[in-house]
């Protein structure tokens, strides 16, 4: 068994990483927290570090990550823009799996999006995923954007899965919550 976590996507990215001197998206927040926890077990974490997030285009994504050989014992985790590229992708290829756990995934919506993102994320849930996959988490908190919540609700219906949803986390980068994620760390061990 393996892990696989894809990062999300930010407008602003490109800029923010020289004039923040950022390290890169697979690297920040809490993403290398789990990547060592998981190390500590003996579990094999990747994290790929997905193409110009700040232009994300759903073709070079896949092309990026078809280069990670996926079997249905692996865990894939996504946030934000990589849940919707993860449950596009699903939807997209059959492709089976132990689980899928989706942090705050994002969805078109008519009045938030425009451009190249709203092209990324307007694509129809397949609701078969679940016959693809043994378990599905949802988790959200209580405090992200509008937007994101209501993407939630449409993740939640599509997929059949009550959402984990945690207090005061935000969008839950690490200006919000820090560098730890143990609820994502329990979720992935169960």
């Amino acid at each position: 068994m393996k892990v696989v976590i894809v990062h999300g996507s930010n407008l602003k990215d490109r800029e923010n990483m020289i004039k923040y001197n950022l390290p890169p998206q697979n690297e920040r927040d809490w993403i290398g927290w789990i990547k060592e926890e998981l190390n500590k077990k003996g579990i094999v974490c990747v994290a790929p570090l997905m193409p110009e997030n700040w232009e994300p285009v759903y073709e070079k994504w896949k092309e990026e990550f078809e280069k990670i050989d996926i079997r249905e014992y692996d865990i894939l985790v996504g946030w934000s823009s990589g849940g919707a590229f993860l449950t596009r992708w699903l939807g997209d290829t059959g492709k089976k799996i132990k689980k899928l756990i989706l942090v705050v995934p994002t969805i078109a919506l008519d009045n938030l999006e425009e451009g190249i993102m709203k092209k990324f994320h307007d694509f129809e849930i397949n609701s078969k995923i679940g016959e693809m996959i043994d378990e599905i988490i949802l988790i959200e908190s209580d405090n992200d954007s509008e937007g994101i919540l209501e993407s939630g609700k449409i993740y939640s219906k599509k997929l059949n899965v009550e959402p984990l949803v945690l207090h005061n986390k935000g969008h839950f980068t690490g200006h919000k919550m820090g560098k730890e994620f143990p609820e994502l760390l329990e979720e992935i061990l169960k």
